[in-house]
């Protein structure tokens, strides 16, 4: 039975796929640091449901739907909680795989840090902070928040959140191929690894040339560009890609996953690719560029 004291929030945080980036942490303030690049905001993501009920001790218990703890959403809801005693439960679902490049840690930061905001008092802005700084401490990524807070597709012209960031948003129409193809690699090993930053800051300027007003065709070639260049993907993932351009359409790797997305170049050549995509052995995904970023959603009862 339902405590008549409770309070419930559920809030929703888009997916997200980075083609090109360019870290940038040395600011003194850390709302200010992340990085500059582009890539696209999902219509798939996580939603999180946010319930507290006041009481004699102060809890917090942030897990997703199967029951394994989530270290980057459970310090955004610890700083979030309402004050005093009481058992805050969140629940997150994930709709895309995590560990795969697909934004999955900053979008369970961000749709946890709405709802438990909600419940608290606590303004969209403190949110969009806390959900910032645990996603940069905790390893799970250098702009995932930033870029999630519109729909389409997103350059991060300056890093970190707003105010201190800036980022655009532009709508992009059709759908978008993502695909998994081998283990979740962790980034925050390849975010302290000297090699892969050296290879990252090689391909800066990819970076660099994308940012203005980039048409989605320019994105798209600079990002094949940037994943070439850093050299991150494995064999496997590699071949895959191979096959994909050869079928008329762009292919890049999610940063950092073993995982891709895709993009027909013309109308006709979507029938190859799928035809390809079927072949390749890879769990694929048709969806579709998100057209709003992350809000809160009405709330039942749990």
């Amino acid at each position: 039975m339902n405590d008549a004291r409770a309070r419930f929030a559920l809030a929703f945080a888009p997916g997200h796929v980075t083609g090109l980036f360019a870290p940038e942490t040395g600011a003194r303030d850390p709302r200010a640091r992340g990085s500059r690049g582009a890539g696209i905001v999902l219509e798939l993501g996580a939603i999180a449901l946010a319930r507290f009920v006041p009481g004699r001790r102060r809890r917090v218990d942030v897990r997703d739907e199967d029951g394994t703890s989530l270290p980057i959403s459970t310090n955004v809801a610890q700083r979030l909680a309402p004050p005093g005693p009481g058992t805050l439960t969140v629940r997150i679902s994930h709709a895309l795989p995590v560990g795969q490049g697909f934004g999955m840690s900053a979008a369970g930061a961000t749709s946890t840090a709405l709802a438990v905001a909600r419940i608290s008092g606590r303004p969209v802005g403190d949110a969009v902070q806390v959900a910032h700084l645990a996603d940069l401490y905790g390893g799970g990524g250098l702009g995932g928040v930033a870029a999630i807070l519109g729909g389409g597709l997103e350059v991060r012209s300056r890093a970190g959140i707003p105010p201190f960031g800036r980022v655009a948003h532009r709508s992009l129409r059709g759908s978008l191929f993502i695909g998994v193809v081998g283990g979740p690699i962790p980034s925050p090993g390849i975010l302290r690894d000297p090699q892969t930053l050296a290879r990252i800051r090689s391909a800066r300027s990819e970076v660099e040339g994308l940012l203005g007003r980039p048409s989605a065709r320019e994105f798209f070639e600079r990002s094949e560009r940037f994943t070439d260049r850093v050299g991150l993907a494995p064999p496997t993932l590699r071949r895959t890609l191979a096959g994909i351009r050869r079928c008329d359409a762009w292919a890049a790797q999610a940063m950092f996953g073993r995982s891709f997305f895709a993009v027909p170049r013309t109308p006709e050549g979507r029938a190859r690719l799928r035809a390809r995509l079927r072949q390749s052995g890879a769990s694929v995904l048709e969806l579709r560029p998100a057209r709003s970023g992350a809000r809160l959603l009405p709330a039942q009862p749990f």
